[in-house]
């Protein structure tokens, strides 16, 4: 084996907004990928619209800065513990890890999801701790909890001995001496990154690599080209391929029956900060880009010859979480959209699985059903609002627990640990909420010894616990508390949970909504819809008052007679209805409702739009 002393190869990881693409941005600012007239964008590597209208990273994505005559592949991946399995997938080709944790917050769940992961791949961990100029920072703080989360997840001595950086990286400096901070903050002295980059060629090893072996890469990545077609990205373990070279797929088919393919390399590139440059050939401990297959799917490896054998495929830890997509079968079907056929929806389905090693697709019990396995509820409100973009109309479940059956027989659910850092005043609704929700409290921070007037709180709760939970938090906490969770694994079953007590305000016939109408509703309860939409039977127009559900006409007119009387005529408005957001749609419906997703319109609807073919009694309908 040799050791390319050339070429380093590390992640970024860390928990959601501690500053992982922020950073990036100035590594290659400051590595001079770009020249003085080029037009720079913050947050560059989140090339998603999604990614940058939520402010989160969604996709793991490859680049790369030259320091020196060094070449530092990066890659950046996302914080949110429902796209762990974008960390999980990408960790095979890197050497070294960057773990930012926040002066502040210090390590949080996702900071141990990601850490023990990156500890049982024996990567070389950098701890950078970012946000220093935070008025309340507790840096010292930070470390020796960083410390001690690397000896609770079982550190070795090599491990343990991780270099520590302090950084801004809005700023764009770092330290090594943490004396030097204060100086820093204040102007007086001047720093960049260039310790950074100093730390990541001292202290993470270049690749382990067999250049006289056959050629073997195992593709962690996909990405498409419109000139080439589908891109297949990873690590080059060991030999090298050229461009026009014949190699071969090594793959699985549906049932899990391994599968190759011979082709072509039609291209290779290489990563030089944001771009992919053509290059001839792909050499040993490089990352790079083959094209010439239309089939590479996550997993796969790439070999050079038929006597090359496949790397052991990526494994990610299994979904928690289900959701039914089925065909739009509302009478509004195609106005606003494209209504797709079950084919096309299924087709769809199988590309993202494909493409997203932490999702699973099931067959449905109908034909025109299907069902995705996944992490959690922000991972599939993700996939609706990018099928929703791509103009597709179909319809969504409400999402169901996953259970396990024990050794004695006895049923488990996942139990995730919710970490809420929150204003003290919000702490007894926010409790009584948890625990309502069979949440136990297992840890209490801050209060009056830290003089911030926030605290933190950890609950251990079942994973159904949490469903349309983040809305009540933050309603509770005026938007100003932080929600974050880590699945811990699976323990007995909590009991029945509460979910929504209140029934649903059904239309009772199709029309358009009228003011009127809907004025006579009000005191029924919550709306959901203003004047002047377009309903059909069996469609949600708002929230009862009751636990029932109530048959309601919204279209209803004003009768106009002859007969006029003092004060009969005035002005009257609704007093509001309330936004439903796709997120908390997904927290609102019960098991006998869908969500109609259009690519205009998010409509709340009964399973059974008929009226006599269900029940307004909650009993009868929730079984």
């Amino acid at each position: 084996m040799k050791t390319v002393e050339k070429i380093r190869n590390i992640c970024i990881i860390a928990h959601v907004d501690h500053g992982k693409t922020t950073l990036v941005d100035f590594l290659l600012k400051q590595a001079g990928t770009f020249a003085e007239h080029q037009r720079q964008d913050e947050r560059m590597m989140d090339s998603m619209d999604l990614e940058r209208e939520r402010g989160i990273t969604i996709m793991a994505k490859n680049t790369a800065v030259y320091v020196g005559d060094t070449k530092i592949n990066i890659v950046d991946t996302p914080g949110h513990a429902d796209f762990g399995g974008e960390v999980e997938r990408i960790m095979g080709m890197v050497d070294g890890a960057l773990l930012l944790v926040d002066a502040a917050e210090g390590p949080l769940p996702q900071t141990r999801f990601v850490l023990k992961k990156a500890l049982a791949q024996g990567l070389k961990v950098i701890l950078v701790v970012n946000k220093v100029d935070r008025p309340d920072a507790r840096t010292d703080d930070v470390v020796n909890f960083a410390f001690d989360l690397f000896m609770d997840l079982g550190a070795d001595n090599d491990q343990a001995d991780f270099p520590i950086v302090y950084a801004c990286a809005r700023q764009g400096w770092c330290t090594l001496n943490f004396s030097d901070i204060p100086a820093l903050l204040d102007g007086s002295k001047k720093a960049t990154l260039k310790p950074l980059f100093d730390t990541i060629i001292e202290h993470v090893p270049g690749p382990q690599v067999d250049e006289a072996a056959e050629f073997q890469m195992l593709i962690s990545n996909l990405a498409y080209s419109d000139y080439v077609g589908r891109l297949s990205i990873g690590r080059v373990t060991s030999g090298s391929v050229k461009k026009n070279q014949k190699v071969i797929r090594r793959g699985v088919d549906a049932a899990g029956n391994s599968k190759n393919e011979n082709f072509t390399v039609t291209q290779l590139y290489t990563y030089a900060g944001m771009k992919q440059v053509e290059v001839a050939e792909l050499m040993a401990g490089d990352i790079g880009i083959i094209a010439g297959s239309e089939n590479t799917d996550i997993g796969d490896t790439i070999v050079g010859s038929e006597n090359g054998k496949a790397l052991t495929r990526i494994v990610v830890e299994k979904p928690t979480l289900g959701m039914v997509f089925s065909v739009n079968t509302s009478p509004l079907s195609g106005k606003e959209g494209e209504a797709i056929q079950s084919r096309k929806l299924r087709d769809r389905l199988i590309r993202e699985v494909r493409n997203n090693v932490a999702l699973r697709f099931e067959e449905a019990a109908t034909s025109d059903q299907f069902r995705l396995l996944g992490r959690g509820e922000l991972q599939f409100a993700i996939l609706i609002e990018q099928m929703r973009r791509e103009n597709f109309e179909f319809m969504i479940g409400k999402p169901t627990v996953l259970y396990q059956v024990g050794e004695n027989g006895e049923r488990l659910e996942p139990m995730e640990r919710a970490v809420l850092d929150m204003p003290a005043t919000a702490v007894g609704d926010v409790t009584g909420m948890f625990q309502a929700r069979k949440g136990m409290l297992t840890k209490y921070e801050g209060g009056g010894e830290t003089g911030s007037g926030r605290v933190r709180l950890e609950f251990d709760i079942p994973t159904r616990g949490l469903l349309g939970m983040r809305s009540r938090y933050l309603t509770a906490t005026r938007g100003e508390g932080l929600f974050s969770t880590i699945l811990l694994g699976y323990g007995p079953h909590k009991g029945d949970l509460p979910h929504r007590n209140n029934g649903a305000l059904v239309s009772d016939r199709s029309g358009v909504t009228i003011q009127y109408g809907l004025m006579g509703l009000e005191e029924r309860g919550q709306l959901f819809l203003g004047p002047q939409v377009d309903v059909y039977e069996g469609m949600i127009i708002g929230e009862n008052n009751k636990d029932q559900d109530m048959n309601v006409n919204p279209c209803r007119e004003k009768k106009l007679t002859n007969i006029r009387s003092a004060g009969a005529e005035f002005l009257v408005t609704l007093a509001g209805t309330r936004d439903m957001s796709l997120e908390q749609c997904i927290d609102w419906i019960d098991e006998d409702e869908w969500i109609e997703v259009t690519p205009k319109s998010i409509r709340l609807r009964k399973k059974a739009l008929a009226q006599n073919a269900r029940s307004v009694k909650r009993e009868d309908r929730i079984k």
